[in-house]
């Protein structure tokens, strides 16, 4: 069994592992127990009673946090013409066709987010196998696969968020920074889960939200007592 740091051990004595903290109060726990050096991401995940192999189940989505995700996002486009200089002048780190195509097939991954536009899909398709693993496969139901480009772009940077359910019937999702204030987690976390409810299908039966953590990067798991209406 690996040895816990003492950062880690710190942590969990302040944590009661099985108690549903109530969003105030696991925020701020979060905030607490974050003890690395750098500015720890604060993320979420939320087990949801949804089967992913069912079509209408597999919960896709993304959401505009309301005070952002405190970082800045290197956003590769795929563009050709108009809408490769509407990229750039928008702030896309990389803009291109096959070129970056095949530079991605050869292993290089150094950008965050990427966005399509319709008529480059036909590239883009063929690193569904790279892209899509990573959760940076464009697609039309986050808004990635559109010739707004420079919309697209400024939502990203804006604090938009993409998510979707895994093969285990989890949503992981960041909603800030260590550094953020507890209302303004608390808000980010509140726009999330008001989206992924909101994707509630109606083949899913029983209780749709099953549990839902807190952590920081570095930080332990805290559990987060949610009810949805």
């Amino acid at each position: 069994m690996a040895k816990l740091g003492k950062r880690m051990r710190e942590a969990l004595e302040k944590v009661e592992v099985l108690k549903e903290y109530e969003l105030m109060e696991a925020v701020a726990l979060v905030k607490e127990t974050a003890r690395a050096k750098f500015d720890e991401s604060v993320d979420v995940a939320v087990r949801l009673g949804v089967d992913s192999r069912k079509a209408d189940q597999n919960i896709r989505g993304s959401v505009l946090l309301p005070r952002g995700t405190g970082k800045k996002f290197r956003i590769l486009v795929f563009a050709k013409g108009e809408k490769e200089a509407e990229a750039r002048e928008a702030g896309a780190e990389f803009v291109g066709g096959e070129d970056l195509m095949k530079k991605i097939q050869g292993g290089w991954l150094e950008f965050d987010r990427v966005v399509a536009t319709p008529d480059m899909m036909g590239v883009v398709g063929r690193l569904g196998k790279v892209l899509g693993p990573r959760g940076m496969m464009p697609n039309p139901k986050t808004g990635t696969v559109t010739f707004g480009v420079k919309g697209a772009i400024e939502e990203i940077q804006a604090g938009k968020v993409d998510f979707r359910v895994d093969k285990a019937g989890t949503v992981h999702a960041p909603v800030g920074k260590a550094s953020f204030s507890v209302e303004d987690l608390a808000e980010n976390f509140n726009a999330l889960m008001g989206e992924m409810v909101r994707l509630k299908p109606s083949s899913s039966k029983g209780k749709y939200v099953r549990a839902v953590s807190l952590s920081s990067t570095m930080g332990a798991g805290i559990r987060v007592a949610f009810v949805s209406s």
